[in-house]
């Protein structure tokens, strides 16, 4: 009798064993939902819509975006991190919702480590520090003079408290050892418009937003807070360049699922995702929105997000940034 059980209980094993890779196998047989963060028309809105259109050429299922806006990508990360996990739900995450939110917020109900299943990043927009012409500094050490020649008394705009553009002066205060006044506004636009108007000195502007007024002339570039030169603009050095060194101040994208997905799907994902990076027309699309693709493998993107949590928290936490 025991032998019996003994065999039944191997053969269930088997079976059992082998039905749990079908699906792995067999991926995807339906639709798949990525959730972004943010409203339709967006950049990680196009952005989404642009991996979405090859993915599906390459995994041939349909991939539908489903916006979830509100918390700063709060509520699509708490949706996403407590959904199903057998990759039909993903999440276009990137460094606010991924390495920064944990810190900002009094209360995030998911771990960016421990909730999710690193896909791979799909790259990153270039934040490039920016002044108005008047102000008499053509280089980021004629800035830094200027500023440590007068403390307290240059402002810097952002998109409003915690956001990348907080974090990145923030960031550029504690590195260069300089005294500016933050100056938040409710949203980029609205920020990028005072500083070309001289109300604000400067800003760190995404390049999608920023290039056509530094082409026009209407803000001078100093410096790119990547650590490598954007494609956008390669004529502009790094901050780390210049003598910052180490300086990063990225704002990045990246391909998450929640935990204990199946490790042969987040594989397939992974390997979807970069040869859709790979892909001509997905290359110009995402440049012209500003977007330097880096891709990779899911084991290099959950090693970033490590990298960059522990770095935005001291930031965030010296800066005195809290949001409800």
């Amino acid at each position: 009798m025991s032998r019996k059980l003994l065999t039944f209980l191997a053969g269930l094993a088997l079976l059992l064993g082998a039905v749990s890779t079908v699906p792995a196998a067999d991926y995807p047989t339906r639709p798949v939902t990525m959730v972004v963060a943010f409203t339709p028309g967006g950049a990680s809105d196009v952005l989404a819509r642009l991996l979405g259109r090859k993915l599906e050429q390459i995994l041939g299922a349909p991939f539908v975006i489903d916006n979830r806006p509100g918390a700063g990508g709060n509520v699509a990360a708490e949706a996403v991190a407590h959904t199903t996990p057998d990759g039909y739900t993903l999440l276009v995450g990137n460094n606010a919702i991924l390495a920064t939110n944990a810190a900002l917020y009094k209360k995030v109900n998911f771990d960016a480590e421990a909730d999710f299943a690193p896909i791979g990043l799909i790259g990153s927009q270039a934040n490039i520090l920016v002044v108005n012409p008047a102000v008499p500094a053509n280089s980021m050490a004629e800035l830094i003079a200027l500023a440590k020649a007068n403390p307290g008394k240059l402002n810097f705009a952002s998109s409003g408290h915690g956001l990348a553009a907080h974090l990145a002066g923030e960031l550029f205060k504690a590195e260069a050892g300089i005294d500016l006044v933050h100056v938040p506004y409710k949203g980029a636009a609205p920020a990028l418009q005072d500083v070309i108007a001289g109300h604000v000195q400067m800003m760190f502007a995404t390049a999608s937003s920023v290039v056509p007024h530094i082409r026009d002339g209407k803000v001078r570039a100093l410096g790119v807070a990547t650590p490598k030169r954007t494609a956008v603009m390669p004529e502009i050095p790094t901050l780390d360049e210049l003598g910052l060194r180490g300086f990063d101040a990225t704002t990045w994208h990246g391909l998450v699922a929640p935990v204990r997905t199946p490790k042969e799907i987040v594989a397939a994902l992974n390997r979807a995702l970069v040869a859709t990076l790979d892909d001509p027309v997905v290359k110009k699309s995402l440049g012209d929105l500003g977007v330097d693709i880096i891709g990779g493998t899911s084991e290099d993107f959950a090693a970033y997000i490590k990298s960059e949590i522990p770095k935005w928290t001291a930031i965030i936490k010296t800066s005195g940034a809290k949001l409800d």
